[in-house]
């Protein structure tokens, strides 16, 4: 595209030249805002950037770390055997697993940064904290719409990096423990840590406020497990899950939350699919999301939450582009993200009696378990390129997390109610 670039105009007068430069981010098929980004990163080099990207012919290739099946076969094995010999309870009993992030599901459960809010405080009071200060106050006050647990979960977060703060560290890992949370990082292969959550330790006094309205007396008598994995991307999130599905029986509910691109909402928004497209079976995959936008909307501040939409599971974000996302647009798919598929690729053989097939439409139904996407929107393509990592104050990113969070453990909660009272009948 740069070479193309008029030999009458100079690469300094871009720098100079509002017509210029506004041509130049028309040759780019970018918008001006975005050509102004790139200014502000590159600075004073910015024309002799562009220059030499116009001058020298670039190739970008992709290396796959392992080079066969077989290698990804042997590196799920390990990451399942190290998990399996820190549980071997997972075998034996029932599991609901969750495939999300590692703070939100121990926060919300624990609720240990409420139980320390006292000297989370007194680190938010000082001098070098005044923004969040300002922020708290907001919060307080009812100026900014955001939870106020969010902003503790938060706070710990920021407190434990401090040398005064580390001491909460082991605190809250010994909290944990106490109510049935173990901890399993990963060990060579996948970079992906899990949790195991027994359901009938679990503390109803500690509980997330969002959680605890009701009586949770119940759950010890719970023999289920949770399993929460730090969500994998493309085809690692079907390996782990078919290697999952193998050991750990029964299973009684897989929920999938993780980020996604949204091509008609805003950052913060939730977005809840039943169809799914994979780019790696070319299967379109039906189901019915057992989510609805009302179970999500009440832990909501900012955003909105999108449901019925239409998802593409993509080999990666890197090789998208505006002409593409357009063509999935135009076939009425909103919602860009690399995991749904996998997983339901995994869900498939999880249900049916054979390998999940090749370019097929399939439809779910009358599966032997739950089953609950929920994607939060992280980025907005078609817009300002921004995304969710552009700021930290107001939570928007936290706000999004622990809503469909929220959902997903009051939707275990419900799930595990109704199959005790099922089973005491």
């Amino acid at each position: 595209m740069l070479q193309r670039w008029p030999a009458s105009l100079t690469w300094r007068a871009v720098e100079k030249d509002p017509t210029a430069f506004q041509s130049l981010a028309e040759l780019l098929e970018i918008s001006v805002e975005d050509l102004e980004r790139l200014r502000t990163i590159w600075g004073r080099s910015f024309s002799a950037t562009l220059q030499r990207i116009a001058h020298k012919r670039c190739r970008i290739g992709v290396r796959l770390l392992s080079g066969s099946l077989a290698d990804y076969r042997l590196a799920t094995r390990a990451w399942w055997d190290n998990i399996e010999r820190v549980c071997p309870e997972l075998n034996d009993r029932p599991v609901y697993f969750i495939s999300s992030n590692t703070h939100s599901l121990p926060n919300l459960l624990t609720g240990f940064a409420l139980r320390h809010q006292a000297e989370l405080q007194q680190f938010l009071d000082r001098k070098e904290n005044g923004d969040l200060k300002a922020e708290w106050e907001n919060i307080t006050s009812g100026q900014v719409p955001s939870s106020q647990e969010n902003f503790w979960y938060y706070m710990l977060k920021k407190y434990q990096q401090t040398s005064e703060g580390r001491h909460l560290i082991s605190g809250q890992a010994a909290a944990e423990t106490e109510a049935g949370i173990i901890r399993v990082p990963s060990e060579h292969y996948f970079d992906v840590e899990a949790q195991r959550v027994e359901l009938k330790k679990l503390n109803p006094a500690w509980l997330d406020p969002r959680l605890n309205d009701e009586d949770y007396t119940w759950l010890a008598q719970s023999d289920a497990l949770i399993l929460n994995i730090d969500y994998p991307l493309g085809m690692g999130a079907y390996n782990l899950l078919v290697k999952i599905a193998e050991h750990a029986q029964p299973i009684l509910g897989v929920y999938i939350m993780g980020k996604a691109a949204t091509l008609n909402g805003r950052q913060g928004d939730v977005i809840i699919p039943n169809v799914v497209q994979d780019e790696h079976s070319e299967n379109t995959y039906l189901f019915e999301n057992c989510f609805k936008a009302g179970e999500v909307s009440p832990y909501l501040q900012f955003g909105t939450v999108l449901d019925n939409q239409k998802a593409v599971s993509v080999y990666g974000t890197f090789l998208q582009n505006a002409r593409i996302m357009d063509v999935i647009y135009r076939e009425g798919y909103t919602d860009i993200e690399m995991e749904a598929g996998p997983y339901l690729s995994a869900v498939y053989e999880m249900a049916r009696p054979k390998r999940h097939p090749v370019n097929e439409i399939v439809n779910f139904y009358n599966l032997p378990f739950d089953l609950g996407i929920l994607h939060y929107a992280s980025d907005t393509p078609l817009g300002k390129g921004k995304n969710l990592g552009a700021g930290t104050l107001s939570y928007f990113g936290m706000d999004s997390t622990y809503a469909a969070t929220t959902a997903i453990l009051r939707r275990i909660f419900k799930h595990e109610r109704a199959r005790l009272k099922e089973a005491n009948k």
